[in-house]
């Protein structure tokens, strides 16, 4: 049975010049029509019997925090009426800074929220602005601090190394204030340039300079410091958290496990087929209305290529993949699918295998990328 729900809201306040999500700006207008089509659909499948209980919901986008509150409260209300839901559900929504208040989180909570993402990025303000970004860093700060005061213990923050002039004393900077806050959950992304961003354009045309190789290094250094310095543990590739806060919504996808998705783009995989909802969102809202599937591509793995996937997206995690539950789960030994090639990988200190776990080594992590592409 599916345990994972994300729900997805397309719409930002501007576009962030790094961005290649499904995301728009400019759609305030039809924000209403949206939310009536996205609760059709989750109503539609809420109906039959292939969901639940639920032990994590995630909101994601684009901004979800840019409508209004009745809008977010009757989202996360419906989720929690439609569904049969753990008792200890994790139920997670992406925000930017500049666009809460106390009445919106007082409100939120109080319909089930329990954890936060913040999508700071940065706290130097001249960084912010190359980005694109509405807020500020003091904008930031006082919007963990006011969660706080509205009864959220589960905050997280996403900030970004490798931005256009950030130098690694500044990345210092906004990783100290992060710990600082007090908050339980740190996601650290290098920036990758996507094809097709304003930003690869204005990379190409010159206008904007990327950290170099010794510089991300730098950050590298300074953010292993600063992470033990502040009580967090490294869980996965890219993500932090102190004790009992790991976030269990995308450990879950790590795992490769079933998760619905509903909205715009909005993907969802059960038994072993991986299914994407149209992308944009009036086209999604038209196919709903007219009571047609939203459904635009499907995707069925075979067990190979669903355990290779497993494997890969294991891998991120800091513990590994469990062997015994990935022949279990495919009648697939990976000592004996991967041979030389993984003989190899652990002859050159890119994997171990400790008690039932294959894991990166230390050294490992730093060639995820190459590690990855050898297993995929």
């Amino acid at each position: 049975m599916t345990s994972s729900l994300y729900i997805h809201i397309p719409f930002c306040t501007a576009k962030c010049s790094y961005c290649s999500f499904n995301s728009y700006a400019g759609l305030d207008a039809m924000q209403g029509r949206y939310v009536e089509a996205l609760l059709a659909e989750m109503n539609n499948v809420a109906s039959g019997k292939s969901v639940g209980p639920l032990k994590t919901v995630f909101m994601g986008g684009g901004t979800p925090s840019v409508l209004s509150v009745r809008l977010l409260e009757k989202i996360v209300s419906r989720t929690v009426d439609l569904f049969s839901i753990v008792q200890n559900v994790e139920i997670s929504m992406e925000m930017n800074p500049g666009t809460v208040d106390m009445e919106k989180l007082e409100s939120l909570r109080e319909a089930g929220l329990n954890r936060i993402s913040f999508g700071v990025q940065s706290f130097t303000d001249s960084e912010l602005g190359r980005i694109g970004r509405i807020h500020s860093s003091g904008e930031a700060m006082a919007a963990v601090k006011l969660a706080g005061k509205a009864g959220y213990d589960n905050v997280s923050l996403d900030l970004m190394y490798g931005l256009p002039g950030q130098t690694a004393s500044s990345w210092k900077h906004s990783l100290e204030t992060a710990v600082s806050l007090g908050v339980k959950h740190l996601s650290l992304y290098q920036l990758t340039v996507e094809e097709k961003t304003p930003m690869q354009r204005m990379i190409a045309k010159g206008k904007i300079v990327l950290p170099d190789e010794d510089v991300l290094a730098a950050m590298d250094e300074i953010t292993k410091q600063l992470i033990v310095a502040g009580g967090f543990g490294q869980y996965e590739i890219s993500n932090y958290a102190k004790s009992g806060y790991c976030c269990r919504h995308n450990t879950a996808y790590w795992e490769n496990r079933e998760y619905f998705g509903f909205g715009a783009g909005a993907v969802s995989y059960q038994q072993r087929c991986r299914r994407r909802n149209v992308a944009n969102p009036a086209g999604y809202c038209e196919c709903i209305e007219a009571g047609k599937t939203v459904v635009i591509e499907e995707e069925t793995l075979d067990a190979e290529s669903s355990f290779r996937e497993t494997v890969i997206m294991g891998l991120r995690m800091n513990r590994g993949v469990l062997v015994p539950a990935l022949i279990q789960r495919y009648g697939i030994d990976p000592t004996n699918y991967y041979g030389n090639t993984l003989q190899k990988l652990i002859a050159n200190n890119l994997l171990e295998q400790k008690e039932d776990f294959l894991l990166l080594t230390s050294r490992g992590r730093a060639f995820a990328n190459l590690v990855m592409a050898e297993l995929v």
